[in-house]
């Protein structure tokens, strides 16, 4: 968590060693042969029926993808220069492993819903869907108290949105008809494409015309956003920390291009969906303050969720405290099932006063990390996205209330960070490298902006 641009090198060098092997091409193999490793695992042994159908046509499309890259590979050592085993080849792969593995999927269980399968979403879909009924009918995602405790006590868990109100919005679709293109899961996928499509091209197009281009770290952070398989299954099956993330990774694209008001706009559009998020626009803010631009930033970041929370508070204010707060604190009607075994977990439930122990370690590492942000606030858009994979990692393994699928928050933080460091490096956004002397990034002169 205290990691600057400099602490980070050595550890940067050493990824990009591993990384860069072979073209990138060993790593990639690796990835895809462990992927599909895992889906044949899932589809032969998870209890989750959703994780077993996915687990089903995934590991066909990551087998598939290890053998293309494997070929890659070989002809790479044959004929060094192949455009078969250059970069564009290689995005080509990512492509078919992500449709392959998670859009398809997403697609086949949608349809198998809409035809009467009951057992082709996870909770969450049914819970957004819910939602946007609600908040189309009531101009509230949220039930209250009273009208969660009238329901049979086996649907009292689906009465409760632990989510933001902007996560209601992917529900409307299912308000207005019934059928497969309207699963929540549908289109969480478009808005997770469309933000990051959004962050490649902006990590792309950042450098000037004659400076090389981040674009192999680059694909290996999309890989990671995409193929890796704790998020391909969550968005096949679940969906809703997809959008989430891919918004925050624009935000972090954003910045490293030196945009800081966009970067903003992007994280509170996160943050309006899920609490998630809020960690990371704290953290952007700091990062923006060492700009100047902390208040052009913070009206985005914070200012977008505000104003989501906004006309809900005014319609129905218990029932927004009961499923934004109460719930997920543990103090709801029922509790949550999120009950992975991480060490707050185990200390909650093991040890005498555990949840008391589990949330004092949680608070002293929120400390530290408040401490650190006053003391040195990031002054890179990597070093932002260190300290919020770093956060994060640490609060999920120690949240009483826990899933295993949150780790996809820190993970893709962390491989996206080189990617973010070689686009401010090669666009003069990262401090000790002047601006470009023309252009958007930067006044001529190579001073940075301070706003």
């Amino acid at each position: 968590m205290t990691a600057d641009a400099d602490r980070t090198a050595p550890a940067l060098r050493r990824w990009q060693a591993i990384d860069t092997a072979a073209g990138g091409l060993a790593l990639d193999v690796g990835l895809y042969a462990v992927s599909a490793a895992f889906a044949a695992v899932t589809a032969a042994t998870s209890t989750l029926l959703p994780h077993r159908a996915w687990g089903t046509l995934a590991t066909i499309g990551y087998a598939l993808a290890a053998l293309a890259a494997t070929a890659q590979l070989l002809t790479r050592r044959r004929h060094p220069g192949t455009p078969l085993a250059g970069l564009p080849a290689r995005w080509a792969v990512t492509g078919f492993a992500w449709a392959t593995t998670t859009l398809l999927p997403v697609v086949a269980q949608s349809i198998q819903r809409a035809g009467g399968r009951t057992d082709r979403a996870q909770e969450e879909v049914i819970v957004v869907e819910h939602a946007g009924a609600r908040l189309a009918e009531h101009g509230t995602p949220y039930l209250g108290h009273d009208a969660i405790a009238a329901l049979p006590a086996g649907e009292q868990l689906l009465g409760y949105t632990p989510y933001q109100p902007g996560m209601a919005l992917f529900g409307l679709p299912r308000a207005v008809a019934d059928t497969w293109w309207t699963d929540a899961r549908v289109w969480f996928a478009l808005a997770t494409a469309v933000a990051l499509a959004a962050a490649v091209r902006t990590l792309r197009t950042t450098a000037g015309p004659t400076a090389p281009r981040p674009g192999a770290a680059v694909l290996r952070a999309a890989q990671a956003a995409t193929v890796l398989p704790i998020c391909a299954l969550t968005l096949a099956t679940g969906g809703d920390d997809l959008p989430v993330l891919a918004l925050c990774l624009l935000a972090l694209a954003l910045a490293a291009a030196g945009r800081p008001g966009r970067a903003g706009l992007a994280v509170g559009a996160a943050g309006a969906l899920k609490l998630f998020a809020w960690p990371v626009a704290v953290v952007l803010v700091c990062w923006a303050a060492t700009r100047r631009a902390g208040l052009r930033t913070a009206l985005g970041a914070l200012g977008l969720p505000v104003l989501a929370l906004l006309p809900v508070l005014l319609v129905d204010r218990d029932a927004l405290v009961e499923n934004v707060l109460r719930f997920p604190l543990g103090h709801g009607l029922v509790t949550s099932p999120a009950q992975s075994p991480f060490p707050g977990h185990l200390i909650a439930s093991a040890l005498p006063g555990g949840r008391l122990v589990a949330a004092a370690l949680l608070a002293a590492v929120g400390v530290a990390i408040a401490v650190r942000l006053l003391r040195r606030p990031p002054r890179t858009a990597a070093a932002t996205a260190l300290i919020c994979g770093y956060g994060l990692l640490a609060a999920i393994l120690l949240m009483p209330s826990t899933r295993f699928g949150y780790l996809l928050y820190p993970i893709v933080l962390l491989v996206t960070a080189p990617a973010l460091a070689l686009a401010e490096h090669h666009t003069g956004t990262a401090p000790g490298v002047p601006f470009p002397a023309t252009g958007r990034h930067g006044p001529a002169g190579g001073r940075r902006p301070e706003a």
